[in-house]
């Protein structure tokens, strides 16, 4: 099991269908859980999905429309009464507070989460972590609604076959990573000269948006990018009306962001099993690269930058 991955609860726009229930998304990243958009029927995903409410450590919401958070209150009553033992951290537009607010007190429970509000008022880092930051930016909607952008930290890869030129092994492999620099009989050793830039993967979240210079720069560079593809192409008008994408655009972000996997979701229940295959074609034509058709309960690794990277 990968330990950087998408577990997907939920595919459907607006409406759940037989198959497809509100949108949930948990991104599993090393020992973090990433929980986006829990709209109404998370919690039971979950159990289908194997995940726990301990795994969560973060909610990131992009918009307060009901397939996006209708799922939040039973998700954090469910917090309480696991007693998750760590801090929680929630992101969404500030703009809608209140409505954040609302949700968390929509009924009565023993409210023990310790859960700390990021109200998101501008675009940029909105939450930073061990080895990674949360990027924010505002899309086009009907409501106020953000983007999210996980960007891990830049490292090095060390090179074996250069350690051995200078005889260095075992525990000063760690002391020269940590310290930069090393001293050894033959002299002083700086790190560029054993190792190679590893850049950080990134991962990108987009929902509900017209196509918008933000929603570029969130799929910037990034490793998987999950995107919604509300309509067909032959539905562009009905797209920008209600401020979604089509299959065709979500295709564009990917390609001209130069992302390495899109994974499309949150498809309108006016398409069957082959209008949506549809879209996985209009997307492919517009990325020319890889495409996944999300399908709820699915788990989706995170490609990895370089071999054995995790």
């Amino acid at each position: 099991m990968s330990d950087r991955e998408l577990v997907v609860l939920g595919t459907a726009s607006q409406a759940p269908t037989r198959s497809r229930n509100h949108n949930g998304y948990l991104l599993r990243w090393d020992g973090e859980g990433l929980l986006f958009d829990p709209g109404e029927g998370t919690q039971r995903q979950m159990l289908f999905a194997g995940i726990t409410a301990t795994q969560i450590t973060s909610i990131c919401i992009t918009h307060f429309h009901g397939d996006h958070c209708l799922g939040l209150p039973g998700v954090l009553q469910r917090m309480s009464l696991d007693r998750v033992p760590h801090q929680v951290d929630a992101c969404y537009p500030a703009d809608n507070q209140e409505v954040f607010t609302r949700l968390r007190h929509a009924a009565l429970f023993h409210d023990v989460v310790n859960l700390r509000e990021w109200p998101v008022r501008a675009g940029g880092t909105v939450r930073q972590a061990a080895g990674f930051h949360v990027e924010a930016q505002p899309l086009s909607h009907s409501v106020p609604t953000v983007g999210y952008r996980l960007v891990e930290a830049d490292r090095r890869r060390m090179l074996p076959a250069k350690l051995a030129t200078f005889g260095i092994t075992g525990p000063d492999v760690g002391r020269l990573q940590r310290d930069g620099r090393l001293a050894t009989t033959g002299g002083v050793v700086r790190v560029e000269q054993v190792s190679e830039p590893r850049p950080g993967q990134r991962f990108a979240f987009i929902m509900d948006t017209r196509l918008c210079d933000a929603a570029f720069a969130l799929a910037d560079g990034a490793d998987m990018v999950v995107c919604e593809a509300t309509f067909a192409d032959t539905d562009a008008a009905l797209a920008r009306e209600y401020g979604h994408l089509t299959a065709g655009q979500a295709g564009r972000i990917a390609a001209e962001s130069r992302a390495r996997l899109l994974v499309l979701t949150h498809f309108s229940q006016r398409y069957d099993r082959d209008g949506i295959q549809r879209l996985a074609g209009q997307a492919e034509m517009a990325f020319g690269g890889p495409v996944v058709l999300a399908r709820d309960l699915d788990r989706i690794p995170v490609p990895s930058r370089h071999p054995g990277a995790q």
